[in-house]
């Protein structure tokens, strides 16, 4: 039998099973909180920090995604200073890369678009980057522009987890960190790389796109994941 525990979110006691992440809990009792790394049907990174919250006793605050439940947990959501931080880390993300919403494929469609808005982020407080980044076209199908990347990781965890191919990776450290394709061949040399195009799919902004779309065209399909994931635990496709 799950062990059931009891913590306290945003004032109210609410119930929980032991193996369970406060994220999952929050998205239990319908509580809207943003995410970017975090994807249904993929190991969670906690590398985008949007779904930081309170929790009573810690010196500061922590990934939702990554964070277990415990007995007697004190949590808040949507203090002002977590609403402060979190259009901060938005802010930074924008500004690290050239995110011109105006002339991008996902323009309507971005996840991070959308979090933005929804945290009211208007203006970007610190100086742009504008890194001269390039963008591999070489694969017959989809592109692959490093300017919108936010290193979310979501393509290195389909491809590993679900696709089983691994084609894609992480490379350098800080602002030099790039997802590359097998030890950093142009993607269209790639010889792991199953053309599946699941990593464009779950990609949340317009760094990875398919081939012919142009402004404000490509909308992207994230149930998928949770299908596979479920169809395979389930056993649903063993005949």
């Amino acid at each position: 039998m799950d062990t059931v525990i009891t913590l306290t979110l945003n004032g109210e006691m609410v119930s929980a099973r032991a193996d369970q992440t406060l994220l999952d809990i929050i998205r239990e009792q319908k509580i809207s909180l943003p995410t970017l790394c975090h994807m249904d049907g993929l190991s969670e990174r906690g590398g985008c920090r949007l779904c930081a919250v309170e929790v009573q006793g810690a010196p500061r605050p922590m990934a939702a995604c990554v964070t277990p439940v415990s007995e007697g947990m004190v949590v808040r959501t949507h203090t002002p200073e977590l609403e402060a931080y979190r259009r901060m880390v938005l802010e930074l993300l924008l500004a690290e890369r050239n995110h011109i919403c105006a002339i991008c494929v996902t323009n309507g469609h971005c996840e991070l678009q959308w979090a933005a808005a929804q945290a009211g982020v208007t203006s970007v407080r610190y100086a742009y980057l504008h890194p001269d980044l390039p963008m591999d076209a070489s694969h017959g199908r989809f592109v692959l522009d490093h300017n919108r990347c936010i290193l979310c990781t979501r393509c290195v965890r389909v491809c590993d987890e679900v696709e089983g191919a691994h084609t894609w990776d992480l490379a350098g450290r800080g602002i030099q960190a790039r997802v590359i394709t097998d030890l950093s061949r142009p993607w269209g040399a790639s010889p792991s790389c199953t053309s599946c195009g699941k990593c464009v799919q779950v990609c949340p902004t317009g760094a990875l796109f398919a081939k012919g779309a142009t402004v404000a065209e490509m909308t992207k399909e994230h149930d998928f994941v949770s299908w596979i994931i479920r169809g395979r635990t389930k056993r649903e496709w063993v005949w």
